[in-house]
């Protein structure tokens, strides 16, 4: 018989210099071992067997590894979405996003995912948008195949296309545009790489996090590219870094885009960017 308390608080101190959030993880992690909800482990006094993977899980995360992949799911916006490593984990920021497409953007008919990874952008904007139809990019086939099982999971992949290549790579021989271009970029610049948690730096892709000397080469290719690829009164929504809200607007304004709104996260932290398709 395993006192519950015990076992938590033997895992909470094991992790306490790892994590922000010991307890939290332990609990999330204990709860995954015995396939319980987190609210039933808190209601549990005691555990008659504990299976062996609770401590092999507790050192992993002990050594950084981001709960989301051994849990191999994470959540978005309220929806389960599944993540293998090195795909980047879903944010909370993230969703600030997909809320301002709702808020700003209308109802798309068309919508194009840049760099879709998980496809948890994508695929919840399809959610709440039953008329749409979405297709997502990727520069790795991996990525694209864990996107289409969310999609399936959430039974959107009827209205999503997947395609591998840069940015706009896919559409450039074509005359395709979209009422929405979304993203959620590198934006991490090169120089700041050792200041990340080892939870990011060493197990999340570099390619998704890092983008030139200043975070922003990827954002510029964005901005500059996307015109082309939007139809007449669509928008370009992206999100972005700290600090770097006053050089995005003043990379939007100067190549025309209309409307430009910049969104604070929950934080009060300019967060995302959003223009429309330039005169």
């Amino acid at each position: 018989m395993h006192q519950t308390r015990v076992l938590l608080n033997n895992a909470q101190e094991q992790l306490k210099d790892t994590s922000d959030t010991p307890r939290l993880d332990a609990e999330i992690l204990l709860a995954h071992t015995l396939n319980i909800s987190r609210s039933s482990l808190l209601a549990l006094e005691s555990i008659v067997e504990l299976p062996e993977q609770f401590s092999a899980l507790v050192a992993r995360r002990s050594r950084s590894e981001p709960i989301a992949y051994m849990l191999g799911e994470w959540e978005f916006f309220s929806l389960p979405f599944f993540v293998e490593a090195p795909v980047l984990v879903p944010r909370p920021e993230t969703e600030h996003l997909v809320e301002s497409v709702l808020q700003f953007c209308g109802e798309p008919e068309s919508i194009l995912d840049i760099g879709t990874g998980t496809g948890c952008v994508v695929i919840t904007l399809l959610t709440q948008l039953p008329e749409a139809h979405g297709y997502a990019t990727d520069l790795k086939d991996h990525n694209l195949e864990l996107a289409r099982k969310n999609a399936t999971r959430h039974q959107v992949v009827d209205r999503l296309r997947f395609e591998p290549g840069d940015l706009f790579e896919p559409f450039d021989s074509s005359s395709k545009t979209f009422d929405v271009i979304c993203s959620n970029p590198p934006y991490v610049a090169l120089r700041d790489q050792d200041t990340l948690d080892p939870t990011v730096k060493n197990f999340e892709d570099g390619t998704a996090l890092f983008s030139g000397d200043d975070g922003l080469d990827l954002i510029r290719r964005l901005i500059e590219e996307a015109p082309k690829h939007l139809t007449a009164e669509g928008w370009l929504a992206f999100e972005f870094g700290i600090r770097q809200d006053s050089v995005i607007e003043q990379l939007l304004s100067g190549r025309g885009y209309r409307d430009i709104r910049i969104v604070p996260d929950l934080a009060g932290i300019p967060r995302i960017a959003l223009g429309r398709t330039p005169a």
